[in-house]
């Protein structure tokens, strides 16, 4: 693919200046003038500046420029970085067409087993983002982070308000899973929420996740894609954003879900989008939030564990009796990362479920289950199968 064709080169200023030799920028491959090749890439940065999916109007196209200065000037984390800078993806004559451009790149990314980051953007990218799996012929599971449930069909809505309804509704559809954390329920009215359930999708209110947010890990590490829309942060972290709450994800709590995805080996893709840099504060707070997340991503990704498969030496087998349907429920725990599986049986002439037999789980769903209870992890996914 010839990604000079799509790409705008990444201003100087952005990176010339920065002195440090521990900065982040020095140790990317940035885009300043041609890009020349991809082979040896484990990760693709990809600016964004269509903001017609969004009926706010502003300077949402300037949003790459400003997380590229705050993420260049952090320090380089863990690992050794093969993180290529792509830069701006160029608009297209119609808003589609830049969708179709950005689904093409991320296909053919991933397709070489290098991870793309999505940053600025209207949410509506999102549909691209998981479009671009269609070529595998795979199940997908899709994490989205939102405190609003974008799935209402009606035209009157601006896109990045009504995508969702694309994305459950396309043929032929690849999504396994639906996982959307951190809804609030005044934002939300009951009919869409029951929408969620009905499709048996998981939907994780934003007060469970203030309760205790190791217990999603879980779910985002059965993720194939993680997305963002930035009004799920607190406006004090966040301001950035033209439906920013004053309840929401702490700056903190969004960079530890980012350090999970990033952790995911299954998870090959991450975008961010919905930031207005027109209405951030004056230190660009929304900016430096933002580059801290994908910072923790790519500080995830760095420390991912190549485990062997669950039937080898690398994890602990546990098969629990029960007194009812099921008799028993198989778990595996990785003596590696000390994390918890727990084995669904599928039906058998349903091989694409192949992938999702062996789903992650928490500590606490082997605990129930020892107390002589099925898990509503496990009921979940055997509905799902059925």
């Amino acid at each position: 693919m010839e990604l000079n064709l799509f790409f705008d080169s990444i201003e100087e200023d952005l990176f010339e200046g920065i002195q440090s030799p521990h900065a982040f920028s020095k140790s990317l491959t940035i885009n300043s003038y041609n890009i020349s090749d991809t082979d040896g890439f484990d990760i693709a940065l990809i600016g964004l500046m269509d903001t017609r999916g969004s009926a706010t109007s502003g300077e949402m196209e300037k949003a790459p420029y400003f997380i590229r200065q705050k993420l260049y000037n952090l320090k380089k984390g863990s690992g050794s970085y093969r993180i290529l800078d792509l830069g701006n993806l160029r608009n297209g004559l119609e808003l589609n067409d830049t969708k179709l451009r950005l689904e093409e790149i991320c296909s053919w990314l991933m397709s070489k087993n290098i991870l793309p980051i999505i940053f600025g953007g209207s949410h509506d990218f999102t549909l691209s983002q998981f479009q671009a799996y269609e070529p595998f012929e795979k199940l997908v599971s899709m994490v989205n982070v939102d405190s609003y449930i974008d799935v209402n069909d009606s035209a009157d809505l601006p896109q990045n308000e009504r995508f969702l309804f694309d994305v459950f509704t396309r043929e032929p559809n690849y999504l396994f899973n639906y996982i959307h954390l951190a809804h609030q329920s005044y934002l939300n009215d009951e009919p869409t929420i029951n929408t969620l359930e009905t499709l048996f999708f998981d939907a994780i209110r934003l007060g469970q996740i203030k309760n205790d947010i190791k217990t999603i890990e879980p779910l985002i590490r059965e993720a194939d894609m993680m997305v963002w829309d930035i009004a799920a942060i607190q406006e004090a972290y966040c301001p950035g954003n033209n439906r920013s709450q004053v309840f929401g994800l702490s700056g903190e709590e969004a960079c530890q879900m980012c350090w999970y995805g990033g952790l995911n080996n299954k998870l090959s893709s991450l975008g961010i989008y919905e930031y207005y840099p027109e209405l951030d504060d004056s230190n660009f707070s929304t900016a430096s939030v933002i580059s801290t997340m994908i910072w923790y991503f790519i500080e995830g990704f760095y420390q991912r564990k190549d485990e062997k498969g669950f039937g080898s030496t690398s994890y602990l087998r546990f098969e629990v009796s029960l007194e009812k349907e099921p008799s028993s429920i198989v778990f595996f725990k990785s003596k590696m990362t000390e994390k918890w599986w727990m084995e669904v049986p599928y039906p058998n002439d349903y091989h694409k479920f192949a992938r999702n037999a062996i789903i992650p789980c928490n500590y606490s769903d082997y605990e129930t289950a020892t107390s002589g209870e099925i898990p509503e992890r496990w009921i979940e996914m055997q509905t799902k199968f059925n």
